[in-house]
């Protein structure tokens, strides 16, 4: 297998061991799963089945930001405990991602989870050196970590400019380099608080990945994902804490995922063009919206079409009048193996049903059951 790496920037093998340990970014639950989360989650679900394929096991863990400042802000435009509107939107986001056939994560820990964790870990990053207090919080020090960059290869100026737009605070006080990023941070008055040594508080929005990741997969991991808009400031930050902190090796390679557009725009919950997974399940089948959404390469930036689903119904019909058999399986595997190639495999599928030959078995490992 051959995948995209973000950091080394060509596609390279991918030959893991036997346990592949792969941990991918997940949802902040703040509103129901829209079609940009539910294409991410599904590319390392296809990655996963392939790799199970191959007689891999893996171990996939998908993090729930239940607490950070969109969460907060969010419940407290609505007046609820930020953990019920988490667990509400939870449950709504877990039947949608059921229904589209997901395999379930090897774990789905919270971020209110991990506070001693994440705690233990800025420790850690403090006695390393590359961490100072001030404000009464806790900051990373960018300029004591010479890779600072590793990942996005990005200028300093582009930087600057993402981290402002991404909820990094370029222009704290507190911070000694604009690129700086908070560890820990003392809350609002209405926001939640724990006890720590530097004085109550909450994390920052990274620190919790780097803490889930050690305690559920160890010190190296060998895939990290998530979409492409987390590759800085989120990831990089992520890299530079972790490695500080263990001084091994975070992830083995890294993989993102390509921007649903809608309208010309991003679709994210920040701009509010969202077209939500249950509203198209309450009018085409599960498995329709599925095989519409691997009908795009998971590095490709794409804008969604009403036209999509019906396509992919009518490219459903051709595949069950096929009949059960593994024509076209050959096609698919190669597809995948080739930087996780969903268009070829779905070509493959139809070349193979035009022919004649049954195409169940193929199928089914796209995780498209076509009984």
């Amino acid at each position: 297998m051959r995948l995209y790496d973000t950091a080394k920037q060509e596609v390279v093998d991918f030959s893991p061991g036997p346990v592949v340990t792969m941990y991918t970014c997940g949802i902040t639950p703040y509103d129901a799963a829209h079609v940009g989360f539910a294409a991410m989650v599904l590319t390392y679900d296809i990655l996963q089945r392939r790799l199970r394929d191959l007689g891999h096991t893996t171990q996939c863990v998908r993090n729930v930001t239940d607490l950070d400042d969109s969460i907060l802000e969010k419940a407290r435009q609505l007046g609820v405990n930020y953990l019920d509107l988490a667990a509400e939107e939870m449950a709504r986001i877990d039947d949608n991602l059921k229904a589209l056939g997901i395999i379930q994560p090897f774990s789905e820990p919270r971020a209110t989870s991990a506070i001693p964790d994440i705690l233990g870990f800025i420790g850690m990053v403090l006695e390393s050196g590359h961490a100072y207090q001030a404000g009464g919080g806790v900051y990373f020090n960018v300029d004591s970590f010479d890779r600072f960059g590793q990942i996005s290869h990005l200028p300093r100026d582009t930087m600057l400019q993402l981290a402002a737009e991404r909820g990094g605070r370029p222009d704290d006080p507190h911070k000694r380099d604009p690129l700086d990023f908070v560890l820990w941070q003392p809350s609002l008055p209405d926001e939640p608080a724990w006890d720590s040594l530097w004085g109550p508080g909450r994390p920052g929005w990274h620190i919790e990945c780097s803490a889930l990741a050690l305690r559920e997969l160890g010190t190296t991991i060998d895939l990290h994902g998530g979409g492409r808009d987390l590759v800085f400031p989120h990831h990089e930050c992520e890299a530079a804490q972790s490695e500080a902190a263990t001084g091994e090796t975070f992830v083995r390679h890294w993989m993102h995922q390509g921007m649903v557009r809608l309208g010309g725009e991003k679709m994210s919950k920040s701009l509010g063009n969202l077209v939500f997974v249950s509203d198209l399940l309450k009018e085409w089948e599960p498995t329709a919206v599925r095989v519409g959404l691997l009908a795009h390469h998971y590095r490709e930036e794409w804008e969604w079409h009403d036209s999509l689903l019906p396509d992919a119904a009518d490219r459903l019909d051709r595949w069950r009048s096929a009949g059960r058999g593994d024509g076209g399986l050959t096609g698919v595997r190669e597809a995948l193996d080739d930087d996780l190639a969903t268009p070829a495999a779905l070509a493959a599928i139809d070349e193979a049903a035009a022919a004649g030959q049954g195409v169940s078995e193929a199928a089914a490992l796209l995780g498209v059951d076509l009984s």
